[in-house]
């Protein structure tokens, strides 16, 4: 393998584990969103 190759390789391969670690926390946080709703209440 070439370097040209690796690099371009390594770029795809680092880019998509980032969008999908990404599209991951995305979804963990909207789930904890859904199971601990934020309730608004002042305190008077």
């Amino acid at each position: 393998m070439d370097t040209l190759t690796f690099g371009l390789t390594l770029l795809v391969v680092g880019m998509g584990g980032t969008l999908v670690a990404l599209a991951t926390l995305a979804l963990l946080m909207e789930l904890l969103k859904k199971i601990f709703p934020h309730h608004n209440s002042e305190a008077k």
